[in-house]
């Protein structure tokens, strides 16, 4: 399970810090890849293993993060497809899991969020805030929600599931919430 990160920077392109790129992608991208090297000989050897990476929504769509965050979730996805194609005549699963809002210190400090522990509660007002325009799912996503897949994805129930991703999102990368929609068409034949 490959599940360290650092967050993205904010900053535009033109302003874009390429000594925090570098580190962002040292661990977002270099990190799970270093790690799958050095599990795989010995999976191969037993031929049987399973490798989980959490990649993230950022990955899958822009402007859900800055640049190098989404830029190496991306990475970490396609990595999972390529390796999953090589470890799978060896029997070893590859597969990832993209979370979307997730309530972590992380996340909520990332939306305006403070004390660690407070922000992370679902009820706290940036998530509360922020999910109604983005994810069709009214509720926010907690830890256990990726933990679940986690072990799907580890379990013989998942045997034959391999190079895959599994957005735990709440729709969010299926598209925006159907009544942000029909407000924004209210709007238009109101104008219109």
């Amino acid at each position: 399970m490959n599940n360290a990160g650092l967050p993205g920077q904010r900053n535009g392109i033109a302003d874009f810090d390429l000594d925090r790129f570098d580190r962002l992608m040292a661990v977002n991208l270099r990190g799970p890849l270093l790690a799958i090297k050095c599990a795989a000989p010995s999976m191969i050897a037993r031929q049987h293993g399973c490798v989980i990476n959490i990649a993230s929504v950022s990955g899958l769509r822009g402007g859900y993060s800055g640049h190098d965050y989404s830029v190496a979730k991306a990475g970490l996805l396609h990595l999972t497809r390529s390796v999953a194609v090589e470890l799978g005549q060896h029997n070893i699963r590859v597969n990832s899991i993209s979370p979307g809002p997730i309530a972590t210190g992380i996340f909520a400090r990332a939306t305006g969020g403070g004390d660690r522990e407070r922000s992370a509660e679902p009820e706290h007002a940036p998530f509360a805030q922020f999910l109604p325009a983005h994810q069709p799912m009214p509720r926010v996503g907690v830890t256990r929600d990726v933990a679940k897949v986690a072990v799907f994805l580890a379990s013989d129930a998942a045997g034959f599931v391999n190079g895959q991703d599994i957005a735990v999102d709440g729709g969010m990368s299926a598209g925006r919430p159907w009544s942000v929609f029909v407000a924004e068409r209210e709007t238009m034949a109101a104008d219109g």
